[in-house]
């Protein structure tokens, strides 16, 4: 998977004929002749304003000897000095400003993040939104229904690219080249071109709203350019944004303790523990307060070298009745919960299976 950080062209309509345009609305005449010109015309005229260019002049310390020190994604205004990118848009850097639709250029700082779903929050001073965008129902897209996606693909300004939502895809299938996104359940996959420095940028419905956000793109590899887009559900990037505004923190589901694959683990150890799988996640601390710890989790005991001792501790087989092979499955699936709901943990201990119940709690600030 490529990162999509990616900038737009400008979308140029040009009416034959007069009266193409009437107060602001597209009439369909010579220049568009169906109604689905028309409502993708309608939809991009009346968002264009509200989506810009990130800019991200990294940090020294994150520069090899070569790299260009200017890396740019996409976003969007939800309110009228509040800008929706991903995190790995404005990850390492040292300044930050934001380019608006009309070429217009202003300093932004951020303002919240939320690297486990790959998103984050602008603040930008001494202007004021040029229009925003609301966030629709992306748990009411359908395949094959039409998406328009905005952004800044290869510095280019206010790019526009059309397509359809293909399918909702596990994360397990869009394997990440980062660390982030881990809490991510399921993508959006789309037709629509999302290219590097499309990231953070809006994908809309046929209605205008934003059902999604840009991400990245998938390739079967690194020699071949990416044409598959990628995108983060509407849904789960509001619910953060709203979160990070009211509490300052995501409120997805966390046990709170630290997991280790179990397939990374000698396979002396796991036959000592009595597996003969290599599926599963070790439960490796256990902070006291956490969620786990209420609920009576077992960490693993580690000499002073970090080394396990025998017996192993508890082992994660299972989420809700759901198989899990590593602990990204643990993750992704406890996050789909909120603080005071339930989950049920299907462990290992003892060389027994045995069900435990955990009520998650709400995150805090670290």
């Amino acid at each position: 998977m490529k990162p999509a950080g990616v900038l737009g062209a400008a979308l140029l309509v040009v009416a034959a004929g007069t009266g193409a345009y009437l107060t602001g609305r597209v009439s369909a005449q010579k220049a568009l002749v169906t109604g689905d010109e028309i409502n993708t015309v309608e939809v991009t005229q009346a968002a264009l304003p509200a989506v810009v260019r990130v800019d991200n002049r990294l940090n020294k310390s994150a520069l090899q000897p070569g790299d260009d020190p200017l890396e740019t994604g996409s976003g969007f205004f939800y309110k009228k000095d509040l800008i929706v990118t991903n995190f790995h848009v404005i990850q390492d850097y040292e300044s930050l400003s934001v380019i608006l639709y009309n070429g217009r250029r202003v300093p932004a700082k951020v303002e919240a993040v939320d690297p486990g779903i790959d998103i984050a929050i602008l603040r930008v001073s001494g202007v004021t939104a040029p229009k925003t965008l609301a966030f629709g129902s992306s748990a009411r897209l359908i395949p094959g229904q039409k998406l328009i996606a905005i952004g800044a693909p290869l510095r280019i300004q206010n790019f526009v690219s059309s397509g359809i939502f293909s399918v909702a895809a596990s994360a397990r299938d869009i394997p990440r080249n980062d660390s982030l996104g881990q809490e991510i359940g399921q993508y959006f996959v789309t037709t629509a071109s999302i290219q590097q420095g499309n990231s953070g940028g809006p994908v809309l419905d046929s209605r205008g709203a934003v059902v999604a956000i840009s991400d990245a793109n998938a390739a079967p590899n690194n020699f071949v350019p990416g044409v598959i887009g990628v995108a983060i559900p509407g849904d789960l990037v509001k619910q953060s944004v709203e979160d990070l505004e009211k509490v300052g923190t995501p409120q997805r589901g966390t046990l709170g303790v630290t997991l280790q694959d179990l397939d990374s683990l000698d396979p002396a150890l796991r036959s000592l523990a009595g597996l003969s799988s290599s599926e599963g996640a070790l439960v490796w601390d256990v902070p006291a307060g956490s969620a786990g710890a209420r609920a009576g989790l077992r960490g693993s005991l580690r000499n002073s070298k970090d080394q396990l001792l025998a017996p192993l501790g508890d082992i994660v087989v299972a989420v809700d009745g759901a198989r899990v092979q590593s602990s990204y499955d643990v993750t992704r699936l406890v996050a789909a919960k909120r603080p005071g709901q339930t989950v049920t943990l299907r462990l290992w201990r003892n060389k027994k299976s045995v069900d435990v119940k955990v009520t998650l709690l709400k995150r805090t600030l670290r």
